[in-house]
This record gives structure tokens, C-alpha cells and sequence, in this order.
């Protein structure tokens, strides 16, 4: 079952925890991927240091940095 996150935010339904596995792992993969966009994003236009941690379900460690 999809569900359009902006209709649920303009409703005022808020969020809730993805219960099939498969669907939150998608909804995880895509989601961490548009945050580390949007810290990229922000490191450029801002001219600013950014840096992001995410730690999955799994324990595997995601990261962003924008400095080497």
C-alpha cells in the first residue's frame, strides 16, 4: 500500500512506522538517499560544512561529509 507522505502531512495524519519490512527498507533507501542530497545541497549553496550519520535497522553506518 502507497502512501503520499504530502497528503498525509496537509491532512494532519502525521507519520507512522512502516509495518511490511520490504516497504520500509524501500521507503529507508530513498529517503537516505535524498537526505544526503539535501546535505550536499546545503554544504554548496551555503558554503558551509556538513556531515551526516545515519545508522540502519541493521546496524550498518551511512555517511556524508563535505570535507575530505
Amino acid at each position: 500500500m502507497f502512501i503520499n507522505v504530502r497528503v498525509c502531512e496537509h491532512l494532519g495524519l502525521g507519520f507512522k512506522r512502516i509495518e511490511d519490512k520490504s516497504c520500509r527498507q524501500v521507503a529507508f533507501c530513498k529517503r537516505r538517499k535524498g537526505l544526503m542530497k539535501k546535505a550536499k545541497e546545503l554544504s554548496i549553496l551555503c558554503d558551509v560544512d556538513v556531515g551526516a550519520v545515519i545508522i540502519s535497522n541493521r546496524g550498518r553506518l551511512h555517511d556524508f561529509s563535505s570535507t575530505n
